[in-house]
């Protein structure tokens, strides 16, 4: 063959032949899920003909309640979630044991003793330390931002209680919940005010909304020995707003903060597990769950319930459809998300040497689903991978879960990138999430049942095409 030739093929017909091989194998992998259109439309309609997933989510919340790490009603859940997917006739089902941090949250109160007496509601951040036994009463300081308190001389910060008056914006389309700025301040508020010489910190609650409702959440200490610790809470936007007004008048508020919080040590706790073993590679694991545990208020329906019964019942729908996937899709309902991740921690520990071919995290509520997002830590393998769901995902058409974005996935399961596999999380209409996330009013009312269901089916027919499909996400 000639030079000429030889270039000519190079260049010109070598990548016309690369060309077709990819758009084969993108024909290949579209026509090979297009085949799962039927057993999809079966889930769908057996989803909405009828299944437990409400009924579970009042078994778990009203019947037991919230679910602190650490506390009863947490060890209660657990026991039920194995009884209750035993009952429906799954594998395997077991609870393996994590040690987790048991915090109290014990008696407290906040009220403004001048200008005039007010109670201020609020919560008490997990993790906080408690207040003496005559509380703390100080004067207030009012800052917007981190960058405000930065700003003030240290000499107008000692010992007063800091008041973090930052607002989360309202949920945008576009931007999101603006979550992800607003909870640094719950989370490090403490941190930022002791090392400025301040007794206390209070945190506008982590909400665009609110009915003088408080959110707590998680804090933690950090910055050395030489950083004091102090008490943390959340109060309300009314009262931040308050304290706000007051002291741009001229007025300084004085407020009385009591606490009993308290670190207990470690308890035992445990995940929960349980499968729908694979017909022909069984040891390939498709992972699907949420997090059992949850704030000592309300009763913990959309974080983390709505997530565990969806995730559970997408299981029992495949077995009462006669579904046997190739690879086995394993139920996890972990422990101790929202102070600590042990459980997520202790599952990629114990379970780290098995093939993890990928895993869905349902904690955003069990709002209307809008699809899944993907995580992987190959960027490249992310950007295929996501090409692939956005197929997987067109069969979800009837109940408008079609959309796929990359980026986190879930606290829980993201823990297993790091083994490669493909992560994801489950997406909803999170428009009134943080209304209520982390306060007494995360009950089941606010629960819609057919958004439930509808998440239900999403994860179903996402975890049955991903355990069943000739090869995995990522793969060229």
């Amino acid at each position: 063959m000639s030079k000429l030739a030889t270039l000519f093929l190079v260049c010109f017909c070598w990548p016309a032949c690369i060309n077709a091989q990819t758009a084969s194998a993108e024909d290949d992998l579209a026509s090979s899920i297009a085949g799962y259109a039927d057993t999809v439309r079966a889930i769908i309609d057996a989803g909405r003909q009828g299944n437990d997933s409400y009924l579970k989510l009042q078994e778990l919340c009203d019947d037991i309640g919230c679910r602190l790490s650490g506390s009863e009603e947490l060890e209660q859940a657990i026991e039920w979630a194995q009884q209750s997917m035993k009952a429906d006739g799954q594998e395997n089902v077991h609870a393996e044991e994590v040690m987790v941090r048991k915090w109290v949250r014990g008696h407290e109160s906040c009220e403004m003793i001048e200008p005039r007496h007010l109670p201020i509601e609020m919560l008490g951040l997990g993790g906080s330390l408690g207040t003496p036994d005559e509380g703390i009463t100080a004067e207030v300081l009012v800052v917007d931002s981190q960058e405000e308190l930065e700003a003030l001389p240290n000499e107008q910060i000692k010992d007063k209680i800091v008041v973090f008056n930052f607002p989360m914006p309202r949920y945008s389309e576009t931007k999101g919940s603006g979550y992800g700025t607003a909870v640094q301040y719950r989370t490090n508020g403490a941190r930022w005010a002791a090392e400025r010489g301040a007794k206390a910190a209070l945190v506008r609650s982590v909400t665009a909304y609110s009915l003088n409702t408080p959110h707590t959440g998680a804090m933690r200490y950090s910055g050395g020995p030489d950083v004091p610790k102090i008490p943390a809470a959340a109060i309300t936007i009314e009262g931040a707003s308050l304290l706000a007004r007051l002291q741009a008048r001229g007025i300084t508020p004085v407020v009385k903060l009591y606490m009993e919080a308290r670190d207990e040590g470690e308890a035992l706790s445990a995940n929960v597990l349980g499968e729908l073993v694979g017909s022909e590679k069984p040891e390939e694991i498709v992972v699907i769950g949420g997090h059992i545990d949850s704030w000592d208020v309300g009763t913990g329906a959309q974080d983390d319930g709505a997530g565990c019964v969806a995730a559970m019942e997408a299981l029992n729908i495949l077995r009462k459809l006669g579904l046997r996937p190739k690879r086995t899709i394993r139920v996890v309902l972990w422990t101790n998300e929202e102070n600590g991740i042990a459980g997520a921690l202790s599952y990629l520990n114990r379970h780290q040497d098995e093939v993890h071919v990928a895993g869905i995290e349902s904690d955003s509520g069990g709002f209307s689903p809008e699809g899944l997002s993907i995580d992987m830590e190959d960027e490249r393998k992310e950007e295929i991978a996501a090409e692939q769901l956005a197929e997987i995902l067109k069969l979800l058409q009837p109940i408008n879960a079609t959309r796929v974005t990359t980026g986190f996935s879930g606290v829980d399961v993201g823990q297993l990138t790091s083994l490669g596999t493909a992560c994801m999380g489950l997406q909803v209409d999170g428009r009134l999430y943080f209304n209520t996330h982390h306060t007494h009013a995360d009950t089941v009312d606010k629960v819609d049942p057919q958004e439930l269901t509808d998440c239900t089916i999403t994860l179903a027919v996402a975890a049955w095409i991903l355990a069943d499909m000739p090869g995995r996400l990522g793969e060229e």
